[in-house]
């Protein structure tokens, strides 16, 4: 167990990865002595599910230091994210996918109508996450205002035209009824209008699409994302870096 002085603990696999891409970083653009080696500004970064107030007193630097070294290692991490394109190239070995929504909650007031989603019932933000097979994370999209529907968001980040150019199956919920392309989605009704063959088919598909949850499990793992705290401009980044960290870690 890796600590840092409020005794929280991280995996190591992920300070090490964090670590090396920010020791890669200083030697590239040549920078000098800094108040925090690579290890702990990576441990710095990794906490930032606390306020920096309290990343500065933990690790005795200036507030303004800690937002500094969190945010570059955020940009750094979030470049090193793959783009929807890379994810469908790795996307097209696999049988199918499966593509799924998820509001990330935000501290907005009731006046922010385009962060407030009527389905959740809260504010916040709209991603979209393609996964394999097996429930694992392929790719994150970047983040929309609450209000956004699923099946606008998936046509806006042009998730559902990729997937029709490289012919790939992808499973869904109702939330996409309507997308078209490969995107296959349950029948729609009442259940006791449907026939014994479309419920079977419905079975089936509520078992495949329960996958995605080990997925957005994973990203609500983070702290972090529980509760954004922070600029929405922000947040897109944020999920990319959790994404390469965690694409990293797992390989």
């Amino acid at each position: 167990m890796l600590v840092y002085p409020s005794g929280v603990d991280v995996s190591s696999s992920a300070l090490r990865s964090v670590s090396a891409h920010l020791r890669q970083h200083r030697r590239a653009i040549g920078s000098r002595w800094r108040r925090l080696n690579p290890g702990r500004q990576a441990l710095l970064a990794l906490r930032m599910g606390h306020t920096y107030a309290q990343l500065a007193a933990g690790f005795g630097i200036g507030t303004t230091t800690a937002y500094r070294y969190a945010t570059e290692a955020v940009e750094l991490l979030a470049a090193l994210a793959p783009t929807l394109a890379e994810a469908i190239r790795v996307a097209s070995t696999k049988a199918f996918v499966i593509l799924d929504g998820t509001l990330l909650p935000i501290d907005r007031i009731a006046a922010d109508r385009p962060f407030y989603s009527g389905k959740h019932k809260k504010h916040g933000m709209n991603l979209q996450v393609l996964t394999d097979p097996f429930g694992r994370l392929l790719w994150a999209s970047p983040a929309l205002p609450g209000a956004v529907h699923d099946v606008r968001a998936a046509r806006e980040h042009g998730i559902v035209d990729a997937l029709a150019a490289a012919d790939i199956t992808c499973w869904a919920d109702k939330a996409y009824r309507g997308s078209g392309g490969n995107v296959r989605t349950p029948y729609w009704g009442r259940w006791e209008t449907l026939s014994a063959g479309q419920k079977a088919v419905n079975r089936s598909h509520a078992k495949i699409g329960a996958l995605v949850e080990q997925a957005m499990a994973t990203l609500k793992a983070w702290r972090l994302l529980r509760r954004l705290r922070c600029s929405t401009t922000r947040i897109t980044s944020l999920v990319q870096a959790v994404l390469a960290l965690h694409l990293a870690s797992s390989e």
